[in-house]
């Protein structure tokens, strides 16, 4: 009898153990699986008369003056920089010297140390093990990181560190530059021993954000430890061989001498070498050297996650985790920015993960990131509605490598670029038929027939029509009814011309399979009166 039952709880222990892979299995695949239902009504928002391309090639020369202005100005050696429409590379130039000693040129070819943009690839590798189903953005970093249970949190209130802290700077730790740059080529003994012996805290977790180079630092540990592969290694094969990077590098020591980019700081008037760093432990955090043709693929890749579509997905991480980084958390207002015309212009600004989120009183949306070490100053920009991005690096500690303001001014205001325009669904299309026809004749078949049940609750009939037929009165007779200006698939309005001015109307829809109108704004805009 002892040993049935023996042989029946080893092979229900057997069972168990068999099936834990077969269930994570089935949870991974539930995460990367496109396993939900897609409408075929969707139109994605498209470019009209699209001369992108052509209106930016046109101001090349004005741009290469304002680098060239630009690096004598602020005693930069070297700038390389480029501009990106959708996949493409349309201007890509530089001015100046990477080599002071030898007098090379800098080129597109040039490689140049990138600093914190490096922190956007850390954060996508993060990402891609998430939708793996490797790890989760709420795991507790103690999970992965044993020490960090260790930590004393200035409050009994603090919520744990996860990974989401990390990749938003939220974790409570304390801004780290420039004391962060030079920790570049530490070991990761050296991180954990940072860890174990208790790292200082600025605020509690998930407080407010603050940025941390030691954040990111931890995040390539847990790269390392989920992957189980030095996080250098992961983002090489995962992100940077996939997307044809194959002049990126991790290692100063890797580049070829010709085109490496040397770092320069000015003092006293002139230029002073800056030794360079070897990777370690924070080069997850700064430590990537690219070239403008190399990064540019980077940006291309960004820039494809706009718009929203049902086409293939190929790319390292889906299209949507890239939108995810491009979503700013901790949003703050800045009421004293300003426009490229110095031109008060509030912003909106936040940090995605590895990446910075704003927002202008104009409607434009910006995602960005710059990078500074000894030696070195870099940035990025792209604008997802207009898929463009702009790109520079240069060889002078902790620049700035661009005029930007100067740049986007050209980019929007000389060739006026424009967004994607978002077509009308045909269901607001067809209710805007239906809203023409309602407030002409109030039909009431027509009404039941596309009407929300809140409709005349909030508003009785009597009241609307009276409203309306005042304004329609005023208005006089109907000249054309003018395109719908969609604000998204059951939402928008449009405008009615009219003998005496314009009648606009808004409306939105239900959530119901067949949207009603819950909701509808007339309102009448009479014609200027001419002055005699």
């Amino acid at each position: 009898m002892k040993i049935i039952n023996y042989f029946i709880f080893s092979v229900l222990i057997i069972s168990i153990i068999a099936c834990k892979p077969q269930q994570r299995a089935k949870e991974n695949k539930k995460i990367n699986a496109l396993s939900h239902l897609v409408t075929n009504s969707y139109k994605p928002p498209y470019f009209e008369n699209d001369k992108r391309a052509e209106k930016i090639k046109e101001i090349a020369p004005q741009i290469q003056r304002l680098f060239e202005e630009h690096a004598k100005a602020k005693h930069i050696p070297g700038i390389a920089y480029g501009i990106v429409v959708d996949n493409e590379l349309v201007v890509a130039s530089a001015t100046g010297i990477i080599n002071l000693e030898k007098k090379i040129t800098a080129t597109t070819k040039s490689s140049f140390r990138i600093a914190s943009m490096t922190k956007s690839f850390t954060a996508m590798a993060i990402l891609k093990l998430r939708d793996e189903g490797k790890l989760s953005l709420h795991d507790p970093v103690e999970k992965y990181i044993p020490e960090m249970s260790e930590l004393k949190y200035l409050t009994s209130d603090s919520p744990v560190i996860d990974i989401e802290n990390l990749l938003t700077m939220t974790a409570g730790f304390p801004e780290d530059n420039p004391w962060g740059d030079r920790q570049l080529d530490e070991t990761d003994t050296m991180l954990i021993n940072l860890v174990a012996k208790g790292i200082s805290f600025s605020n509690p977790p998930s407080y407010s954000y603050e940025y941390s180079n030691t954040g990111f630092a931890l995040l390539g540990h847990i790269i390392t430890v989920v992957s189980g592969k030095p996080f250098q290694e992961y983002i090489s094969e995962n992100i940077l061989l996939p997307l044809k990077m194959e002049h990126t590098y991790w290692e100063f020591d890797s580049v070829p001498e010709n085109l490496l980019a040397h770092g320069y700081r000015w003092e006293n008037e002139q230029w002073k070498t800056e030794p360079m760093l070897h990777d370690g432990v924070f080069g997850c955090m700064g430590g990537l050297i690219t070239t403008i043709e190399d990064f540019s693929k980077y940006v291309s890749f960004h820039l494809s996650a706009w718009p929203p579509r049902s086409e293939p997905d190929n790319g390292p991480v889906k299209r949507s985790t890239l939108r995810e980084m491009h979503t700013a958390h901790f949003a703050n207002l800045n009421a004293n920015a300003t426009d490229w015309n110095n031109k008060p212009c509030a912003t909106i600004y936040g940090y995605g993960y590895g990446l910075r989120i704003a927002k202008y009183c104009n409607g434009i949306k910006l995602v960005s990131h710059g990078g500074a070490l000894p030696g070195f100053g870099s940035s990025y920009t792209f604008f997802p509605e207009y898929g463009v991005g702009v790109m520079a690096f240069g060889n002078l500690t902790y620049t700035t490598p661009w005029p930007l303001k100067k740049i986007t001014k050209l980019l929007f205001e000389t060739i006026d670029l424009q967004a994607r325009k978002l077509p009308a669904s045909d269901i607001l299309v067809e209710r805007q038929k239906q809203i023409v026809q309602i407030i002409q004749a109030w039909d009431k078949g027509i009404e039941d027939r596309i009407l929300a049940e809140n409709f005349y609750m909030d508003k009785s009939r009597e009241q609307r029509m009276f409203q309306i037929k005042e304004i329609l009165s005023k208005a006089g007779a109907i000249q054309n009814v003018e395109k719908m200006e969609p604000i998204n698939q059951l939402r928008g309005s449009f405008k009615i011309k009219t003998q005496n001015g314009l009648i606009n109307v808004f409306f939105t829809l239900t959530p119901e399979n067949n949207p009603k109108v819950q909701r509808l704004d007339v309102s009448y805009q009479p014609n200027e009166t001419k002055l005699k």
